[in-house]
């Protein structure tokens, strides 16, 4: 039986930003307030990576240039991974470089191999301050290095490169919801 509350089940959908907003191309700042306020966007962007049918979602994909995510992803065997992580660094990163599918709540319909390297470790803090360390392998490792690259104000089509990275910008530019500030 189930005695903790569900992550965002308390909390609003917020709008994504897509591919050439500003805030999604910028490095995101710390957080410095570990308030209810941090309490509540944590809360927001579950319940608008739930509603987007995502596994990972940075703060600046709501707008917010916060070093902020959320992620409930599997990894490789299939065990799900549930948290959040505020500040964090990826103090880690290393194995063999794995190309796999990847996309993007912010490039809905756009998926590219990408590669990643196996293995990833975070380490940050959770919303109340107390320290946290995760690590991941496969598609995990994926997620948090995908994260990683939003706080730095990268998206996963800068680490294409070629005919991929190409291919990847001409669908975001013909995406129904594509702008023309899909990058080149």
């Amino acid at each position: 039986m189930r005695h903790s509350v569900i992550p965002g089940s308390s909390g609003l959908v917020r709008p994504m930003r897509l591919l050439g907003d500003p805030v999604l191309h910028a490095p995101c700042r710390e957080v410095t307030a570990f308030d209810g306020a941090l309490g509540q966007l944590i809360e927001d962007m579950y319940a608008t990576m739930y509603a987007a049918r995502g596994v990972g979602l940075a703060a600046n994909q709501i707008g917010l240039p916060l070093r902020v995510f959320v992620y409930d992803c599997p990894d490789d065997e299939d065990r799900r991974h549930l948290g959040h992580v505020v500040n964090p660094r990826l103090v880690a990163a290393d194995g063999v470089t794995v190309r796999g599918p990847e996309g993007c709540l912010s490039l809905p319909g756009v998926e590219a191999g990408t590669p990643r390297l196996d293995r990833a470790v975070v380490e940050g803090t959770d919303r109340s301050g107390a320290a946290v360390r995760v690590e991941g392998t496969g598609f995990f490792a994926r997620c948090l290095q995908h994260e990683m690259d939003h706080l730095d104000g990268g998206v996963f089509t800068d680490r294409l490169a070629g005919l991929r990275r190409r291919r990847a910008l001409r669908a975001a530019r013909r995406a129904p919801w594509a702008d023309g500030a899909a990058g080149s």
